[in-house]
């Protein structure tokens, strides 16, 4: 027997109620995030904001006066790139669960979001962390090729 439309209208307004105060708790959580990287080469620690900004740069033990300026550039490029991922990637399963579909009101079929598109196609790829790696060599080290090497 199907429930009456009244009943119906009361659970979807419950649990809009509560998707709203979640994601005001959601809101608030992501506004004080931050995620900080350090480079592969140890040199650099870049940390990123809650919109993915940049809000930090630490050179690490002195490191950088022993590097050429191509070197120090690769390394600040890699841990604010890193430290970037690594927010979107925490905004994307923060904000994933609001777009699902509803288990208690089969009316409210939930959205697919283009995470692609919002933060570009490394935020989809398999999460380093969660994957093993060994000590492979970055993409941007075999971009610098023999330059900055005595």
């Amino acid at each position: 027997m199907t429930e009456p439309l009244e009943k119906r209208l009361e659970k979807a307004m419950a649990e809009l109620q509560a998707a709203q105060e979640a994601v005001a708790r959601t809101e608030r959580e992501l506004r004080s995030a931050s995620f900080s990287v350090v480079s592969s080469d140890r040199a650099v620690r870049a940390t990123a904001g809650p919109q993915g900004e940049l809000t930090g740069i630490e050179f690490l033990e002195n490191k950088y006066r022993d590097m050429s300026p191509q070197e120090l550039a690769a390394s600040v490029l890699e841990a604010a790139s890193a430290a970037r991922l690594k927010m979107n990637r925490h905004v994307m399963k923060a904000m994933a669960p609001f777009a699902e579909p509803s288990s208690d009101v089969p009316e409210l079929k939930g959205f697919e979001l283009d995470w692609e598109r919002i933060f570009g196609p490394e935020v989809l790829r398999e999460d380093d962390e969660d994957s093993a790696r060994g000590p492979a060599t970055p993409a941007w080290r075999d971009a610098l090729g023999d330059e900055g090497e005595d």
